[in-house]
């Protein structure tokens, strides 16, 4: 099965830029990789955004520190809704390293009627950014066909793609910028991101904006979430144009973490529960096996996501989602 390209001459300039990325970064390969180690989780209940009878949440971002608080943006559903693709995104501070949350309010809602996220707005990320801050979010709108205008979450036509929406504080007012979306699922059926992207994890690198994200094949149907993989795309501006990677870097990667890690990138791999890390951010190697009991959908306090904060140790704390009885919430956890 084929779709069509629509633009060969970016898609043939993905493979420069592709190219160019890792010959920069292919000095750093004799760079040794993290030690390895056991690494456990551990969990706390937390106040303000956890268990709730009345909304659910999930999906949350990573954390940045701006003045004395810790900012969070998550996917927020009335109950008995636990699916983000009903959400919208909403966003919450902390002053006590994440044990004490305040739900501030609504950070984006839902897009315009026929737009790419006229239906749901979930999974936010943020990078701050030479003084502005930039939400990264996915989009999906009504099933293209369906005569409710309903969204069916099936696994033919349900396309997501990744925006981003701009504000001067990191309490907004966040607007959509111009050229959303920003990264599209590819146009050729057999890529691994044919389907649906999702996810967006981003550092910056050399003045490079990395946008790492998860995809899912349209030729897998309804076995790809169980086959979604890691990518990644490169951009000069948080906005784009982003160029991505031709290929995938990391397998069995159905959520996305990412962390700077002894000038290398560390990322978790939630499906075969692995810790990898990749000297240069693309060609991983798994380091930590077996995990137990993985954070679901998680995010970490990451103070190289803050403008100027030069740290490449990660604190070790972030917020995940879990979903029991119904009930999706947020809780606390550390990695040791």
């Amino acid at each position: 099965m084929k779709i069509r390209i629509q633009n060969k001459a970016i898609a043939r300039f993905g493979w420069c830029i592709a190219l160019l990325v890792f010959s920069c970064q292919s000095s750093k390969n004799s760079i040794s990789s993290p030690s390895r180690r056991m690494v456990q989780f551990e969990y706390q209940d937390i106040n303000g955004i956890g268990m709730d009878s009345t909304y659910n949440r999930r999906d949350n971002s990573d954390i940045i520190k701006v003045g004395n608080k810790y900012y969070i943006w998550y996917t927020r559903m009335d109950t008995p809704v636990t699916s983000g693709y009903w959400g919208t995104i909403w966003y919450a501070t902390s002053e006590d390293e994440g044990h004490t949350w305040t739900e501030q309010g609504m950070a984006l809602g839902l897009g315009e009627e026929g737009a790419f996220d006229s239906h749901s707005v979930f999974t936010p990320n943020i990078l701050a950014y030479k003084g502005r801050y930039y939400l990264y979010y996915t989009g999906v709108k009504p099933t293209p066909g369906n005569t409710m205008k309903e969204f069916e979450n099936n696994s033919i036509n349900d396309f997501t793609a990744i925006g981003v929406a701009v504000a001067d504080r990191p309490d907004g007012p966040f607007v959509r910028a111009s050229e959303n979306p920003v990264l599209r699922i590819s146009s050729e059926a057999e890529n691994f991101d044919s389907y649906r992207i999702d996810d967006a994890s981003l550092l910056v690198e050399n003045d490079k904006i990395w946008l790492y994200y998860k995809g899912r094949s349209i030729v897998d149907g309804t076995q790809g979430p169980a086959r979604t993989k890691m990518g990644v795309a490169f951009a000069n501006r948080p906005t784009g144009p982003f160029i991505k990677n031709p290929s995938p870097i990391l397998d069995n990667s159905h959520e996305v973490l990412v962390w700077k890690e002894q000038k290398g990138i560390s990322s978790l791999a939630s499906i075969d529960a692995t810790i990898n890390h990749a000297s240069d951010g693309l060609h991983f190697r798994s380091l930590h096996h077996d995990l137990k009991d993985i954070p679901k959908a998680p995010g970490l306090y990451r103070p190289h996501l803050e403008s100027g904060n030069k740290a490449q140790s990660v604190p070790g704390w972030g917020i995940s989602m879990t979903v029991r009885k119904g009930v999706a919430y947020l809780r606390r956890f550390e990695m040791k």
